[in-house]
């Protein structure tokens, strides 16, 4: 599915916007340095003058050296980072603002869109999978070991270490995890904090409960109305940098969804894009349940990571109930 002119224009816009904002706040930090460090605008207006002397120079046609206007802005630009730290103020004060540096906010590097553009694409075309409001409820603020204990704890305690190792290293070490273990223990609270993460830091996620992915992969195949409609979608499962599917084992597991889903997680791996995937069912289920291939791609790909205890959705259940009965 290919953005609409209209959603396109709107992105571009709020890149347009991001910029005007941060020029704004360049003027202020302009002024407030102006009125507030005393020699720094005269540099300033020098510097002006110089570039501006020089080429009226050359235009009257005086042979000049370049490199002696190199010297001379060079050392104006000496003189006015050394009012600027002396008046303590950072030596980046005056540089401007970017809310992403590497497209410094025009969304696309050279001719290739950012990493930041993709993500809003994604954001544009997948809002039916809710993420961002997910991430309102589920991420590592929120995040607390209270449901645990013992052994239950451990296995929390190692989850936990291993997403955020897979976070720190996301983009110079290709991981996927596995996340398994009995009902309501936190793994799609984890995922997702997984997920917010790396939102936060501009990479391309795309989130998907196994049963509406297949639902969707499902449509693809066999509705021919709709197959150029998610031709984009299908084409983004295998390219985002970062895919999560929820609940494995919902989908209803049939011939169809087996050779799916070995289709995009061996495409996947030979792509070198992570993947992440919760399931309840056991690693003996799973073996059972799904093809040997996937049996072995997951568990010779993925980090396994295990978690047990109480069901903490119903835990807290029972609070809200014993609260609202109190009151």
């Amino acid at each position: 599915m290919a953005l609409t002119n209209a959603q396109y224009d709107a992105i571009m816009h709020e890149y347009e916007e991001r910029r005007s904002l941060h020029r704004q706040e360049l003027e202020e930090r302009q002024r407030y340095v102006y009125e507030n460090v005393p020699g720094y605008k005269d540099l300033e207006d020098e510097t002006a003058s110089a570039s501006v002397n020089f080429g009226k120079r050359l235009l009257a046609g005086e042979r000049l050296d370049r490199n002696a206007l190199k010297a001379e802005l060079k050392e104006l630009s000496r003189q006015k980072l050394t009012l600027l730290t002396e008046a303590g103020f950072s030596s980046d004060y005056l540089d401007m603002g970017y809310t992403c540096q590497d497209c410094k906010d025009t969304g696309y590097i050279g001719n290739e869109k950012c990493h930041c553009f993709k993500q809003k694409i994604i954001e544009a075309l997948y809002d039916k999978s809710n993420l961002k409001m997910l991430t309102k409820k589920a991420n590592f603020k929120l995040l607390t070991d209270k449901y645990y204990s013992g052994e239950d704890l451990s296995h929390f305690q190692g989850a936990k270490k291993a997403c955020e190792d897979f976070i720190n290293n996301f983009n110079s070490d290709y991981q996927n995890l596995f996340i398994y273990g009995t009902v309501g223990t936190g793994k799609t609270f984890l995922s997702i904090c997984v997920a917010n993460e790396l939102l936060k830091t501009g990479h391309s996620v795309i989130y998907f409960s196994a049963s509406g992915l297949f639902e969707m992969l499902a449509q693809y195949v066999f509705d021919a109305k709709l197959k150029s409609e998610l031709r984009g979608i299908y084409d983004d499962l295998y390219n985002c940098e970062l895919l999560v599917i929820d609940d494995l084992g919902t989908e209803g597991i049939n011939q169809f969804t087996l050779s799916q889903l070995f289709s995009l997680l061996n495409e996947r791996d030979n792509r070198k894009k992570s993947t992440v995937i919760t399931t309840n069912l056991s690693l003996e289920h799973l073996q059972n349940n799904y093809s040997e291939r996937i049996f072995s791609r997951i568990t010779s790909n993925f980090r396994l990571l295990k978690l047990t205890g109480q069901d903490i959705r119903k835990i807290k259940k029972i609070a809200r109930k014993e609260s609202e009965d109190l009151q």
